[in-house]
């Protein structure tokens, strides 16, 4: 955000450099709450891949055999819709992603690659995404109603994606 102020003010000269820190402080008292979110969430994702958590898992989910390519986007589903965010949801999952597909044999660049996707089918029912799309077009207060349109079409997506991460998975 440093950044952007800095290019703001050098581009923008109608504003001056205090009414530039002044936004500056406004957006992070804004978004205070998502940023700390942001940090706990990567903080976490951080401990279980250095800690071994996540290959402790990703060797658990190896049980599964060659069925896990299958639910390999759903973990993703559910990382992005917890988190509301891909790359969260990169940083928690893909190491066991990565462990899982080495020990089934399974490229742990597809794995990696279903969970991003199953995790952007997530994006259109993850309540951060609902929140801001209802703000938008001034329809606050009526998530749920836009929770409930999107969330068959999330299902059908992942669904295919992870049809599609089983049938390449195979070849």
């Amino acid at each position: 955000m440093l950044i952007a102020v800095i290019i703001t003010l050098i581009t923008t000269k109608s504003m001056g450099l205090n009414q530039g820190f002044k936004t500056l402080g406004e957006t992070v008292r804004e978004f205070i709450i998502p940023i700390i979110t942001i940090c706990f969430i990567l903080g976490f994702a951080y401990i279980a891949n250095y800690s071994g958590v996540s290959s402790t898992i990703g060797l658990a989910l190896a049980k599964t055999g060659n069925l896990f390519p299958l639910f390999s986007p759903v973990l993703g589903w559910i990382g992005v819709f917890l988190t509301g965010s891909v790359v969260s949801n990169n940083a928690l999952f893909g190491n066991l992603q990565a462990v899982t597909g080495e020990q089934i044999g399974v490229s742990s660049k597809l794995l990696i690659a279903a969970n991003t996707s199953g995790g952007v089918m997530a994006k259109l029912i993850s309540p951060q995404s609902i929140a801001i799309a209802a703000a938008t077009v001034k329809k606050s207060g009526e998530e749920s109603t836009l929770f409930s349109m999107t969330l068959k079409y999330s299902i059908i997506l992942l669904l295919i994606v992870s049809i599609m991460t089983y049938i390449v998975s195979s070849y």
